[in-house]
C-alpha cells in the first residue's frame, strides 16, 4: 500500500445491517488510514460486539453532527441515497456511496455540484471491479489473445421465487427492483472496460407471483467496431450459466461467477486472514484460442485473488493524497442514464 500520508480519516457508517457489517466495517477497521468511529443503529446495538470502541448513534443526524467525522459511508436503502448524501455533504463530509448512487442522473448532477461547492469528494462504492472473476476477464482482455472482441456476456443470477422482506427493493418506489439492485454492478463492469456505448436496448420482466417490481432485465450495449455487450440478470435461475462469456476473432473465454469475498465475510473471515479472496480452482476460467491452421488450444486461466481492500486503499489515497479514484463521475452518469431510460 502507498503510505505517503500519515493522515487518519475518522469515518462513520449510516447503517450497520448486512452491508455495513460485511462490506465496510471490516475494511475500515483493518486499513491503517481509517478510524472507524461511529455507526447508526436505530434499534439493535450490534456493532459494539464487533468493535468495542465504536459509537452507536440512534439517528443519522447524530452521526452527521460529529465534527471529527470526515468520511460518511452512505449505505442506507436505495431511495434514500440522494437525501442522505445531500445531508452529509451539507455537513461538510466526504461521502462513499453504495450503488445505485442515486435514482436519476439529475439527482447525481445536483450532488456533484453541491460537492464542488463545499469542497468535498463523492466516492462511488463499486466493489465488483475488485472481484476475482472480473479481474480474470481483465487479464484475458489485456493479453490480446482473443483478438478483436466481438461480443461479451455478463450475467448475475439468483433463485428467489418469493417476494423479499426488504420493501425498498420490492415495492414500486424510486430505485427499486432488480434493475437498480444488480444492474449497477454489471453496468459498471462494462463501462469500466468500454466506456459509453453508442446505443443501448433494455427489456424488463416481472415473473414472480405478486411482484410489483422487475425481477428480470436484459440490456444490449452497442459499441464502435461492431462490439456488442449483453447484460442479463434474473431472480429465477435454478442452474446459473457462466457469468462471463467473451468471444473474439481468435478465441473465447468462459468464466463462472466465483468470487468468494462476500461468502467469506459473511462467515466472519477478515480481509487480512490467510486464504481471503482466493476462489476455488474448479471455478477457473477456460480460454480457447484458434490459430491460422484451425488448431484449437485450451488454457486454464487462474484468477488473481479478489481484494476489496484495494477499493478502500483507493478511497484513502483519494482523500489523503488527492489521487484519482478509479470510478469516475462520467461512469456513474452513463450508468444512471441507462438505468432511468
Amino acid at each position: 500500500m502507498d503510505t505517503n500520508s500519515n493522515k487518519i480519516i475518522a469515518t462513520g457508517i449510516l447503517s450497520y445491517g448486512m452491508s455495513g457489517k460485511v462490506f465496510h466495517a471490516p475494511f475500515l477497521n483493518a486499513h491503517h488510514g481509517f478510524n472507524l468511529k461511529a455507526v447508526v443503529e436505530r434499534s439493535k446495538k450490534n456493532a459494539v460486539n464487533d468493535y468495542p470502541d465504536i459509537i452507536s448513534h440512534n439517528s443519522i443526524d447524530e452521526l452527521l453532527n460529529d465534527e471529527e467525522i470526515e468520511l460518511v459511508v452512505v449505505n442506507t436503502p436505495n431511495y434514500l441515497h440522494y437525501e442522505h448524501s445531500k445531508a452529509a455533504l451539507k455537513k461538510g463530509k466526504h461521502i462513499l456511496v453504495e450503488k445505485p448512487f442515486t435514482a436519476t442522473s439529475a439527482q447525481a448532477k445536483e450532488l456533484f455540484e453541491l460537492a464542488d461547492q463545499v469542497g468535498k469528494q463523492i466516492i462511488f462504492y463499486h466493489n465488483r471491479r475488485w472481484d476475482s472473476d472480473f479481474k480474470s476477464v481483465i487479464k484475458v482482455l489485456e493479453s490480446g489473445k482473443l483478438g478483436k472482441l466481438i461480443e461479451m456476456h455478463l450475467r448475475y443470477d439468483r433463485y428467489r421465487n418469493v417476494i423479499g422482506p426488504k420493501t425498498f427493493k420490492e415495492e414500486a418506489i424510486e430505485a427499486s427492483g432488480l434493475l437498480y439492485d444488480l444492474g449497477p454492478h454489471l453496468l459498471d463492469q462494462a463501462i469500466s472496460l468500454f466506456g459509453r456505448p453508442l446505443s443501448f436496448h433494455k427489456v424488463l420482466g416481472k415473473n414472480r407471483v405478486g411482484t410489483q417490481v422487475d425481477d428480470y432485465f436484459s440490456i444490449q450495449l452497442s459499441y464502435p467496431d461492431s462490439l456488442f455487450v449483453f447484460i442479463t440478470s434474473s431472480m429465477l435461475v435454478v442452474n446459473p450459466q457462466a457469468a462471463f462469456v467473451l468471444h473474439g476473432v481468435n478465441g473465447s473465454y468462459i468464466k463462472q461467477k466465483a468470487d468468494v469475498q462476500e461468502d467469506q465475510l459473511l462467515t466472519g473471515m477478515k480481509p487480512t486472514d490467510e486464504g481471503y479472496g482466493i476462489e476455488p480452482e474448479e471455478k477457473q476460467g477456460l480460454l480457447t484460442t484458434i490459430d491460422a491452421k484451425g488448431n484449437k488450444t485450451e488454457t486454464i486461466i487462474p484468477s488473481e485473488s479478489g481484494g476489496y481492500m484495494a477499493l478502500f486503499e483507493s478511497v484513502y489515497q483519494a482523500l489523503a493524497n488527492q489521487k484519482p479514484y478509479p470510478v469516475k463521475r462520467d461512469d456513474i452518469l452513463i450508468q444512471l442514464e441507462i438505468l432511468e431510460h
